[in-house]
């Protein structure tokens, strides 16, 4: 997702939140500015884009299924830790007990999933991953290519830095913060991609 200026006038975070509830459009919240979400229809991603994200969000709840955690899709709001901002990552997992005492949000994700598009990748790799950092909580970072088969994951060392991990065909996905491995193709297969990828996935 990409957010665009809604208005220029500052709204306390209450205002925000009942704001939002009379809207036909999501709207994510940084520092006292509300930004509608759009996504790109041109790129012809935008299927891809939903059948990945079902995919995904599938994979993770039936994996986390009778466990303590719960897995958002893209109408989750995430808090960012000791901020009064709000964004809305196109998938969420949290298995920390204080996100049960919220309704509209969640502030201590373990793993965040974007699923990217030509108009959306650098702010998710950019401005926004560096407001997730701010998420004590947070361990995986997955960006998820809509278009090819490739996915980049932010993991959080021991050291409190982070290592980048790609992943192409072949490749399979290792998720500590749920303590999950899965083949790339799981998520990509029957998509129409780029044909070299699509070639890949056929062998």
């Amino acid at each position: 997702m990409i957010a665009a200026k809604e208005n220029a006038s500052r709204l306390t975070p209450e205002e925000y939140f009942a704001w939002e509830e009379q809207q036909l459009e999501k709207h994510e919240y940084i520092d006292g500015q509300v930004y509608a979400l759009f996504r790109n229809h041109k790129s012809g991603g935008s299927k891809n884009h939903s059948l990945i994200s079902v995919r995904l969000t599938t994979l993770l709840a039936n994996h986390l299924e009778g466990s303590d955690c719960e897995t958002g899709n893209s109408d989750l709001k995430v808090n960012i830790a000791a901020t009064n901002n709000y964004t809305y990552p196109d998938i969420s997992v949290t298995c920390d007990e204080r996100d049960k005492a919220t309704t509209q949000y969640i502030t201590y994700p373990c793993l965040i999933v974007e699923v990217l598009s030509s108009s959306t990748e650098a702010y998710d790799r950019g401005g926004k991953f560096r407001l997730y950092q701010n998420n004590p909580a947070l361990q995986d970072y997955l960006l998820v290519s809509s278009t090819r088969i490739e996915i980049d994951l932010y993991q959080k060392t021991d050291t409190g830095n982070w290592l980048i991990i790609n992943y192409k065909a072949g490749d399979a996905i290792n998720l500590k913060s749920i303590n999950l491995t899965f083949p790339i193709e799981q998520i990509y297969r029957n998509l129409t991609l780029d044909p070299k990828d699509t070639a890949q996935l056929s062998s």
